[in-house]
């Protein structure tokens, strides 16, 4: 059987398409714990007490909600949107979809910043 280079060529890029919207591209580790700073790591104790319920921090598996691994740097949230601190603080102050809004000192918005870019 012979195969065309005209199919050869569509079946790569149909294949190789396929992957890249199916999300099969690994994406970049989390930083190491011993590797944070102060407020990486307080974000990280205001991500287990508000957050943790409802996402994963290292994986893209959801839990409740959807896993958080690389989280700032995709192109876009699991809503499309591009993930700015400004986009993440709305969603996390005011909630979207199921997600409840979820109060915040300041501080501990600052701190969990500084944590999701880690992940």
């Amino acid at each position: 059987m012979r195969i065309s280079s005209s199919f050869l060529v569509f079946w790569v890029l149909a294949t190789g398409s396929a992957l890249v919207l199916s999300g099969c591209r690994p994406l970049p580790p989390s930083k190491p714990a011993s590797e944070w700073t102060p407020q990486e790591a307080r974000g990280a104790a205001v991500f287990q007490a508000k957050c943790a319920r409802c996402h994963y921090p290292t994986t893209t598996h959801p839990l409740h909600g959807p896993g958080l691994q690389a989280l700032t740097k995709v192109k876009a949230m699991p809503s499309g949107a591009p993930p700015t601190d400004e986009r993440l603080t709305d969603v996390i102050l005011h909630g979207r979809s199921m997600m409840p809004p979820t109060e915040l000192t300041n501080t501990e918005l600052a701190d969990l910043l500084a944590y999701l870019h880690t992940l």
